[in-house]
């Protein structure tokens, strides 16, 4: 009876012994710091603007896994295969000078290994400015079967221009602080991207964000961090704030209010008369996703929910073609 428990003892030391040898692999990133955020493009200014109306889409691509994001569903390389080339297409369509990406993986195993910004960018996007906010060396995720967990995860947020990008920062912003301590080290960082992009001669400011899911006290915080950044910027530069805010237009005690009631700002594509939902993509219910803009220094021409994109992800994208003033 001694020897059993002894066994029984040792196997179970043994479990946890291999289960933190684990916790510590998985979690650990497969990148150097360096390369959480990269600007790239020509060195020679592909295009000299002497346009008077550009054009931005905010889109939360879900890497390209459609209606099955986050879901233990099978996602066969053809399905993504198949979304890729709709959003290629539907891009060249809509033809966007700038678009800002969340969720989009860099050779992630969930998404069989392509490298999304670069798919893109190829389109004719030379600029491009890279901000990873999701670095784990296998993502137990979603928990069950094993067979479907994400695994190699590389992902973030991107900007891709056609006009010249310069000066990226990438701010993390504040985590959910009750997190449990076996799912904190795995849990993305939630970012605000900034970039500036030269248009005729003249610099504008974009935040590309993707804020807080799941906890709503934590989103709260981000976007008064968020908040706090475009007043670094709002009154020097025109400034475009753009993004998954996850905060719910319909909602009036929302987060996202103080931003729809600022009176500096304006939003592109909305009003009371035409919301435009842009989640989720099959049903939409919610408008999530925005741009908001310096109405003292930008002018929307036009704007709109981009509904043709269909289930590539699970979120639609917002367009805003506008003028400098």
């Amino acid at each position: 009876m001694k020897r059993l428990i002894k066994n029984i003892g040792l196997l179970l030391l043994s479990l946890v012994f291999l289960f933190v040898i684990f916790f510590f692999w998985a979690s650990a990133p497969s990148l150097s710091k360096e390369a959480y955020a990269i600007l790239g493009g020509p060195k020679d200014k592909m295009i000299s603007s002497k346009d008077s109306v550009f054009s931005i889409v905010t889109y939360n691509i879900g890497y390209l896994s459609g209606m099955t994001n986050n879901t233990a569903e099978d996602k066969p390389k053809s399905l993504f295969d198949q979304n890729l080339e709709w959003v290629k297409q539907k891009v060249r369509d809509v033809n966007p000078d700038i678009i800002a990406l969340q969720e989009i993986d860099y050779k992630a195993n969930r998404s069989h290994l392509v490298n999304q910004q670069e798919e893109l960018v190829n389109l004719g996007y030379p600029y491009f400015a890279k901000a990873i906010n999701w670095d784990e060396t296998y993502l137990p995720f979603p928990y069950w079967p094993p067979s479907k967990h994400f695994g190699k995860v590389i992902s973030g947020q991107s900007i891709v221009s056609k006009y010249p990008l310069k000066e990226q920062e990438r701010i993390v912003l504040q985590r959910v602080a009750d997190a449990p301590f076996y799912r904190d080290p795995f849990y993305l960082e939630r970012l605000a991207q900034v970039v500036k992009v030269e248009l005729n001669g003249q610099d504008v400011v974009l935040i590309n964000v993707h804020l807080e899911a799941f906890d709503k006290l934590t989103r709260l915080n981000q976007m008064r961090e968020v908040m706090l950044l475009l007043n670094r910027f709002k009154d020097r530069y025109p400034t475009i704030l753009l993004g998954d805010f996850n905060s719910k237009y319909q909602d009036v005690d929302a987060g996202i209010q103080e931003f729809l009631d600022h009176p500096e700002l304006s939003s592109a594509a909305l009003n009371n008369d035409t919301i435009g939902n842009t989640f989720n993509s099959r049903n939409p219910y919610k408008r999530i996703d925005y741009v908001f803009f310096t109405k003292n220094t930008i002018e929307e021409v036009s704007g709109r929910v981009l509904n043709e994109f269909g289930e590539a992800s699970d979120h639609l994208p917002v367009l805003m073609k506008f003028r400098l003033k």
